[in-house]
């Protein structure tokens, strides 16, 4: 764990030196069941309005089930590098959320939320948030606060929610702070589980507020991340709106395409099916959600481009139908192959799935087709030794004709002298 830490730690300093100053506005962890009975029950999400969001804004640990999300604004972005590594080594020590998150203190304007199912919550530092916390008789609280630390113990369902208005953000979270708030107690009173939530609140923050941007959410369970879906792809540059269009998929065959070249697309492409358009804040609750009809899919053995996505349609779409079955979800990707939705790997077979139902993912192994190639070759339904015979007899006839060809003049002779006999 400390040689990740270490490589994590390296990563944030080249992207902290090359990068101008990042917020993350938007910082909230839900669980929704401390018990780890439900995979979806603790989650944890960034939004921001800036730039570079969130390379440098959020710590997530899939061995231990938390995440750390900072914060806040400072002229001096080496400020928020040592507030994060001196939070995730006191949680490393064996402390608590809220001996993580009140690190945050000791460093002018920043922020630390700290969380997971076996931690408890906390915010610490600079922060304008909201706590939701289950009371005795199974109703939720909200209770409104601003600076210090706000602390919610492990075993206990809620949430912590911090949003603020930040410079060129244009306005709203402040007014949307409490209704966002109450509605993710609604959802957790009517027993919603914490990914479906952060869709919510996502979905809420990106439509009423300046926080637009992606960002992203885990699963803390699971391990599960949105990754790199919604960062910006170039430093120096917003993420994705949350709020927009993000792909459309078909529901039949799982075929899917990414916004802007989804425009051109209503209906699939290859089974004719109607495409459905996916906005951001769905693809997120989608990809951290786990259910016994929709997958976390893994795919190893190729770096070619779309495939992961692709392959995660198909599976999905595959799973969703006929469950998990590795027989079935092999016949799925091997369709998808020959009708070139999927490309640049050879077909796969039932050993080359690797299912487990407990976390409900699935892991697909390919192998990459070597020269370049696309498709895989033909698998005809002839043995060798009948193509060598049809080689051969094309070989003889290819032979004759060329006689006939070479000899024509001659044959055409022989054979009018015999007819005028």
């Amino acid at each position: 764990m400390k040689s990740k830490v270490i490589f994590l730690v390296l990563c944030v300093i080249i992207v902290l030196s090359s990068i101008s100053s990042i917020s993350a506005t938007m910082n909230c962890i839900i669980i929704s069941d401390p018990t780890g009975k439900d995979p979806n029950g603790a989650a944890a999400g960034s939004m921001s309005f800036e730039e570079n969001m969130f390379e440098s804004t959020f710590v997530m640990s899939t061995q231990n089930q938390f995440a750390i999300l900072s914060g806040g604004e400072s002229a001096d972005n080496s400020l928020r590098l040592k507030m994060v590594c001196e939070a995730l080594a006191n949680v490393e020590d064996g402390g608590s959320a809220s001996s993580a998150a009140s690190v945050a203190s000791s460093y002018s304007g920043m922020r630390a939320v700290v969380g997971g199912p076996n931690l408890g919550m906390a915010a610490g530092g600079s922060f304008d948030a909201y706590v939701i916390t289950e009371e005795d008789d199974g109703s939720f609280s909200l209770s409104y606060r601003s600076g210090g630390l706000a602390v919610i113990p492990p075993g206990k369902k809620g949430a912590i929610f911090h949003i603020r208005d930040s410079p060129g953000a244009g306005g709203g979270a402040s007014g949307s702070r409490k209704a966002i708030a109450t509605e993710i107690a609604k959802e957790l009173r009517d027993g919603y589980p914490a990914t479906k939530i952060m869709g919510t609140v996502v979905e809420m923050t990106a439509t009423q507020t300046g926080e637009v941007y992606g960002g992203g959410a885990d699963n803390l369970y699971c391990g599960i991340s949105t990754g790199d879906m919604f960062t910006p792809d170039e430093l120096n540059e917003r993420g994705y709106n949350m709020g927009d269009e993000y792909s459309k998929v078909c529901q039949d065959c799982g075929w899917s395409i990414s916004f802007p070249s989804a425009e051109a697309y209503t209906v699939c492409p290859y089974c004719g099916a109607q495409m459905e358009t996916v906005y951001a804040y769905e693809a997120l609750e989608n990809t951290i959600t786990v259910s016994d009809d929709r997958a976390n899919v893994f795919v190893y053995g190729s770096d070619e481009q779309g495939l992961s996505t692709t392959t995660s349609d198909v599976v999905q779409s595959e799973v969703s139908k006929n469950g998990y079955s590795s027989t079935n979800i092999a016949s799925s990707i091997n369709k998808a192959i020959n009708n070139g939705i999927i490309v640049g790997v050879n077909h796969v077979e039932a050993k080359d799935i690797n299912i487990n139902k407990n976390a409900k993912s699935v892991g697909v192994y390919y192998t990459e087709l070597p020269n370049g190639r696309t498709s895989p070759p033909w698998n005809l339904p002839i043995s060798n030794f009948v193509l060598n015979i049809l080689g051969a007899i094309q070989t003889v006839i290819g032979i004759v004709i060329i006689i006939l060809v070479i000899f024509r003049g001659r044959l055409l002779k022989s054979f009018q002298n015999r007819t005028t006999r």
